[in-house]
């Protein structure tokens, strides 16, 4: 007789023999594995300023573009999203059409970078970054390649500094940090930014991970380590799954100052929106930004919701504006199968056609 779900004691054994050879087999796959390695297409470091590093990736052939592209990531994560696999790069996707990449790596900041401010990310590192290339490349601009914070930085870099930038793309990057859906900004505006930072100083990074990952608590607490025994006999699946895990927790910490100033111009403030967002003693008007853009969002981002990234267009200045919608999340933007053909190609074929 079978019970509701349709259970037998037969059934039941046969599928606990097969979890039992599925872990057996995982064991020996975990051991064979050795180091996880991120990271596959050439760099070279030209240009540095304490601990952030300017790197420049080298495809299989040398660069057709005239113009460089600087990438511009995240503090909260290590920029090595954006190659973080042969099969999976954004970077390589790039440079196999000829552009020019180049990649800050804001590196790990410590107790002495407690009181880096905005100013100092924007300015001092983005702005020397852009100088550098400017210089070496022998041009009054360079494109700007901004993703999520990133992309925040970007804005303000291109709104305070137009002339040095040629073509601004922004990716999966919140504008209006207020919208209804955005539980990360409703998050933040709960938080007293002041006490926890003048507590803490520097921001833990272990603090940062358990808030991204209390946004999806099943998801990402529960539901893929079940589903990670489905693979465990499968190498290169278990070499993917592992990857992923050393980048979301490969994370730094968040250099204090800049952490209040964001979420409190940002995140409470939503500065863009209603202004207010100021660099140093300058204040970011978007409208500003004349120089084309492109933004990029996911439809199924739940950290940056497509209309916090759509806001976008009614704040810019430029005439010459395009949106990519795409259908996935914020991190499938860069690691997903369908993410490595039409991110790249497009961010190419738009550059073509405004960089000659």
């Amino acid at each position: 007789m079978h019970g509701p779900l349709n259970l037998t004691p037969e059934g039941l054994a046969d599928e606990a023999a097969r979890l039992r050879q599925k872990l057996e087999a995982g064991l020996g796959t975990l051991r064979d594995l050795g180091d996880v390695h991120v990271g596959t297409t050439p760099r070279e470091e030209v240009w540095r300023d304490g601990k952030v590093v300017l790197y420049r990736f080298r495809g299989e052939r040398p660069p057709t573009a005239k113009v460089p592209i600087l990438v511009a990531y995240a503090l909260v994560n290590r920029p090595y999203m954006v190659d973080l696999q042969a099969d999976r790069s954004l970077v390589k996707g790039l440079l196999a059409r000829g552009e020019d990449v180049y990649v800050i790596d804001w590196g790990y900041p410590d107790r002495s970078d407690r009181f880096l401010t905005l100013e100092d990310y924007i300015e001092r590192f983005i702005g020397g970054a852009i100088d550098h290339l400017r210089k070496a490349h022998g041009l009054p601009a360079v494109n700007l390649l901004g993703i999520c914070q990133g992309g925040v930085f970007s804005l303000c870099y291109a709104a305070l500094n137009p002339g040095k930038v040629r073509n601004l793309i922004t990716m999966v990057t919140p504008v209006d940090f207020h919208t209804p859906d955005n539980m990360l900004s409703n998050w933040n505006r709960e938080i007293d930014v002041d006490l926890l930072v003048d507590t803490l100083g520097n921001v833990p990074a272990d603090m940062m991970n358990l808030t991204y990952l209390m946004l999806k608590p099943w998801r990402l607490f529960a539901q893929k380590y079940v589903g990670m025994v489905d693979i465990l006999d499968d190498r290169k699946a278990m070499q993917d799954f592992l990857r992923m895990e050393k980048w979301i927790f490969d994370s730094p910490d968040q250099a204090g100052e800049a952490f209040r100033e964001f979420n409190t111009r940002f995140f409470q403030g939503n500065g863009f929106v209603k202004g207010g967002a100021r660099v140093g003693d300058r204040e970011v008007h978007l409208g500003l930004v004349e120089m084309p853009v492109l933004n990029v969002y996911a439809e199924q981002d739940h950290l940056v919701p497509p209309d916090a990234s759509r806001a976008l267009r009614g704040l810019v200045g430029s005439d010459d504006y395009t949106e990519l919608s795409f259908k996935g999340g914020h991190i499938g933007i860069y690691v997903s199968g369908r993410a490595q053909q039409e991110v790249p190609q497009t961010i190419h074929d738009w550059l073509a056609k405004r960089t000659r």
